[in-house]
């Protein structure tokens, strides 16, 4: 129960004040006259004040509200550096046995392992929501258990709406040694083949040593470079993008001694390949039905140079037809042939054969251009089974078919054969879902006997229609047909002449996304998915490197031909390395760098301005052996001392019940009122 005296105005406080100001002039006036019954009447005013006014005696029913203290738990990745997990658990323990002996004390734990957009760690973000249906003026303080390394800090607490104090206990050794990579400038995007530059620096902290660094530079798993850097000192270094693309680049510093992590060492950037141009090269042997159609499909694409050699007459050709008359200009077959052959991305023959326009060791010179890396389409016409094959040129030596002589020529539908429904270039072709193939025919193949390669389209009775080669460093495509056209004039419904090409050129060039055997990796939040291409009937168990450095294994199931599957969750921020047996693959769940291992020493700035701003304490658990001492304390008062903690008693409560008792009732007031006036009228009588 609590007692206390109010007062109830029976009129507005503004008139009650105006009659006591006339009441106390009337009386002045009546006592600087030497009135004699100036007491008497000064005593019914008071009265009369004191009625006006109500005085009451109220008795409260209150029921005490608890104070709100939070414990703010840090489980981000950088606390499971070293022993601070462990330590952090410890200093956890002995603060809620602390908080269990304080009274009237609601205590809320927040566990926050969530990261922010840039993968650091957001602590404050959870503790809004876990304090929001608390009214402020419970709170009692907040104790924040970290490394320190906090990077959701608001501006100020009062941008949260607190008022308490906020202690940091922190753990983990701020003098320890790190030493972190980081990327000053670096492009996203790059040419294919042109130099970018990237800048970077390597930084030491806790460690007084000045040698140069060993820093290794990787592209797509390969190392490209090895540097010496100085530290704290900008470094450039140049490479080339080897194709379209995603291109992963790994830059590595080497660690040092007894290092908290090696995490902020590496820096991983996700850079896009761009193809300025692309340059194709087309020799036609003749005009034909067809080869508009491919000058078209090459010329519609604006990121392609084409230069088309057409033999319109052959030499054999006697005719008296002046020179001068046949062209403007002589074709310039021996600097296209020889000198600038490699500037070409892909060589096409069509339906070419031997005439003595190009001369035999400019076709070597194509044959040694794709052992080199070039690319080169053979698109067969009825001359490859002639004494006049281009087989029969050095070219044999890259073609994965030879001719048997015989031409094939009656009605037919190209299918898919098994390796064709599992490789790049021709899996789930637009229309290849059914059988037969719900596209239109061919009727002509020029039968060939496979050597090597393989072959991923067939025609009647299963001879080979498309035959894909690795040589060397190059790669070789043979369409043993010249009917292909037939797609692109729509006849009988058409084909996928334009995709199934566009998938041709770029397997040619070696684009990420058609090769074979390739392993991939997606982060989503909070899971990573996998995905395996292969020829192979079964693809082997890959094995997960998540960034704290705990591997996982997992089996992959096939979802579609030569494609296999799986998916694991991980609450991880950064990057995640998946190998297989032959390749390995990077992804990265939320930042591929998160901003929380930049920097991974325990540190008290971060929080120093809100700890400053409210009282509260900074302590180091390392330095003090256990988590400070707790106490209440009053508001007002210092919240913090050298080992102990304050929380602040707010004595809040809730009212249940009001008894209001007045102490000058109008049938006592107004009898003492007309008594004290008549004491003063007959004073004044005598």
């Amino acid at each position: 129960m609590n007692w206390s005296l109010v007062t109830d105005p029976l009129i507005a406080p503004i008139w009650l004040t105006a009659l006591g100001v006339l009441a106390l002039a009337a009386i002045l006036g009546a006592a600087w006259l030497r009135a004699p019954g100036t007491i008497y009447r000064t005593a019914a005013f008071a009265v009369l004040l004191a009625l006006l006014a109500n005085p009451t005696l109220r008795e409260e029913d209150r029921e005490p509200i608890d104070d709100v203290a939070v414990v703010l738990i840090d489980h981000s990745a950088s606390m499971k550096l070293g022993e601070r997990s462990e330590t952090r658990d410890t200093a956890v323990n002995r603060l809620k046995s602390q908080l269990d002996l304080i009274a009237d004390l609601d205590v809320r734990i927040v566990e926050s392992d969530k990261a922010a957009k840039d993968g650091g760690t957001a602590l404050f973000g959870a503790l809004d929501s876990a304090i929001a249906d608390v009214p402020r003026e419970r709170l009692a303080g907040v104790l924040v258990v970290s490394d320190g390394q906090v990077h959701d800090t608001p501006t100020s607490l009062a941008a949260l709406g607190i008022d308490a104090p906020l202690h940091g206990i922190l753990v983990g050794d701020p003098n320890a040694a790190d030493r972190k990579l980081i990327v000053e400038e670096a492009t996203r995007f790059g040419i294919v083949g042109e130099p970018i530059t990237i800048r970077f620096r390597v930084d030491e902290e806790g460690s007084d040593q000045a040698r140069p660094v060993s820093v290794d530079i990787r592209l797509n798993g390969e190392r490209v470079n090895q540097l010496s850097v100085k530290p704290g000192e900008e470094t450039t270094t140049a490479l080339a993008l080897p194709h379209g693309g995603e291109n992963v680049v790994e830059i590595t510093a080497a660690t040092l001694p007894n290092e908290l992590t090696a995490q902020n060492n590496k820096v991983t950037l996700v850079l896009t390949g761009i193809r300025d141009r692309l340059r194709v090269l087309l020799v036609s042997g003749e005009p034909h039905a067809g080869e508009r159609t491919w000058r078209n499909l090459l010329k519609a694409d604006p990121s392609v140079d084409l230069v088309h050699f057409t033999i319109l007459r052959p030499p054999e050709k006697q005719d008296g037809t002046p020179i001068t008359e046949l062209s403007l200009i002589a074709f310039p077959t021996r600097e296209l042939f020889s000198a600038k052959l490699d500037e070409f991305d892909l060589i096409i023959f069509d339906r070419y054969r031997r005439r003595g326009v190009l001369p035999i060791v400019y076709l070597g010179n194509v044959a040694r251009y794709v052992e080199n890396g070039g690319a080169v389409l053979a698109a067969a016409g009825p001359a490859f089974a002639s004494p006049f094959s281009i087989y029969r040129t050095p070219l044999a030596g890259i073609l994965p078919a030879q001719p048997t002589g015989q031409i094939v020529e009656e009605g037919f539908r190209a299918t898919l054969t098994e390796e064709g429904s599992r490789h790049p270039v021709t899996a789930a072709l637009p229309g290849s879902e059914t059988s037969p193939p719900s596209w239109g025919r061919w009727f002509r193949l020029i039968e060939a006997a496979q050597t090597s390669g393989r072959a991923v389209m067939e025609g009647p009775e299963g001879r080979p229609l498309m035959v894909l080669d690795t040589v060397g460093e190059g790669r070789v495509a043979q369409l043993l047909s010249d009917h292909a056209w037939l797609w692109a004039r729509g006849f009988e419904g058409g084909g996928p002449q334009a995709e199934m090409l566009r998938r041709l050129a770029h397997w040619l060039m070696k684009e990420p996304d058609l090769e074979e055997e390739r392993l991939l990796a997606t982060g989503n939040d909070g899971s990573l998915t996998i995905e395996r291409r292969t020829m192979a009937s079964e693809a082997d168990q890959v094995t997960v490197t998540l960034p704290s450095g705990t591997t996982e294994t997992l089996t992959l199931s096939e979802t579609a031909p030569g494609r296999f599957t799986g998916s694991i969750a991980t609450e991880e921020i950064g990057l995640h390395q998946v190998a297989d047996s032959t390749l390995q693959a990077v992804a990265a769940v939320g930042a591929a760098n998160p901003r929380e291992f930049k920097d991974v020493r325990s540190t008290q700035e971060p929080l120093r301005p809100l700890i400053t701003e409210s009282g509260g304490g900074t302590f180091w658990v390392d330095k003090l052996g256990e988590a400070p001492t707790l106490r209440s304390v009053r508001p007002g008062r210092d919240a913090a001392g050298d080992a102990w903690a304050g929380l602040r008693r707010n004595g809040g409560y809730v009212l249940k019940a009001v008894t209001q008792v007045p102490l000058l009732s109008p049938l006592i007031a107004l009898p003492l009122m007309i008594g004290f006036l008549l004491l003063g009228w007959r004073r004044e009588s005598k």
